[in-house]
């Protein structure tokens, strides 16, 4: 994370969570980042508490408890219109249900670009709340996570969700 982009944010808010220490940040608009604190790099703003970081913090906890499959905090992503309408449509897939990187392409009109849809997810700005790690690779396979693919696993599994592609889908 540059110093340039992180100051234009909000303060940090960081909780433990069952595979490490997340990262929360408000832009005055909403939640505009959720990352995996990483040893060695430290956010460039200060470290604080919003009411919308406090909100965010107690529903990741009742998410990571089993007591949540929504989140109703809201969300200010910064990115590309691309990745905007690749991050919409992650939020678009429920609980518990996985789909392809392929399937996102096709849910933003764009159904030849599976590897664009797989650099959003990279980018995404959210974790969790835009949940990148129910896209799975075709065949089912997990693949890419930035967080790791035992992590990507660990939330599949919490939410009881099958990786196979279009498990789930009406």
């Amino acid at each position: 994370m540059s110093k340039g982009t992180d100051a234009a944010f909000g303060p940090v808010l960081y909780r433990d969570c069952p595979f490490g220490t997340l990262g929360l940040v408000d832009d005055g608009a909403g939640l505009s980042r959720v990352f995996l604190r990483q040893a060695g790099r430290e956010w460039a703003g200060r470290s604080g508490e919003t009411e919308l970081t406090g909100w965010a913090a107690a529903e990741l906890e009742e998410y990571f408890s089993g007591r949540r499959r929504d989140f109703s905090v809201p969300l200010s992503p910064h990115g590309t219109p691309f990745q905007l309408a690749v991050w919409e449509a992650l939020r678009r897939v429920p609980y518990g249900q996985t789909r392809t990187y392929g399937e996102i392409a096709a849910a933003v009109g764009r159904p030849g670009a599976a590897r664009a849809v797989g650099m959003a997810n990279h980018d995404n700005p959210l974790l969790i709340f835009t949940p990148c790690h129910r896209v799975v690779g075709k065949g089912g396979a997990l693949t890419g996570f930035a967080c790791g693919l035992e992590v990507k696993r660990w939330l599949l599994a919490l939410e009881g969700a099958d990786p196979g592609p279009g498990k789930g889908q009406n």
